[in-house]
């Protein structure tokens, strides 16, 4: 399970660690990771987990236009990458550019399927803003029935 949070560097190759926590959960999955870029960070996915999760929106209809935008904008940008010997990854340089990611960055668990990394100033900027707004998401989970 991904988890917590961790702040690491990219280092002047374009890598990152991994924590050793998110490396034991990567441990029941075979190694390769895909990383996509969405409007704020990058998600980093299990291969298991991305091939499931496209294969959830590759039963939607191909003709739906937002699937199609979809798989344009977001699914498109995905990138395989291997997680080293020594624990990192080699973000690709595109990816890191479409995420903001420079130097600094705060890699952020979202549970079981995925972690994001951030810039790190950009994530401590969105905790900021939006932790005022944490009590109304204990009260959606509420309402989608997690007790």
């Amino acid at each position: 399970m991904f988890i917590g949070r961790y702040q690491h560097t990219i280092d002047p190759k374009g890598r990152v660690s991994i924590p050793a926590k998110y490396r034991n959960a990567l441990a029941s999955y075979d190694g390769n990771l895909i990383v996509v870029p969405n409007a704020m960070s990058l998600d980093v996915y299990p291969f298991q987990e991305w091939e499931r999760l496209i294969g959830t929106i590759n039963e939607q209809s191909r003709f739906d236009p937002e699937v199609r935008r979809l798989g344009r904008l977001w699914i498109s940008r995905a990138k395989d990458v291997e997680l080293d010997g020594a624990g990192r990854i080699l973000l690709p340089a595109d990816s890191r550019q479409q995420a903001g990611l420079v130097k600094d960055v705060m890699l952020v668990g979202i549970g079981r399927e995925f972690f994001e990394i951030w810039d790190r100033t950009r994530f401590e900027e969105y905790e900021r803003t939006n932790s005022d707004e944490l009590a109304s998401g204990f009260e959606r989970l509420s309402q989608l029935g997690v007790k």
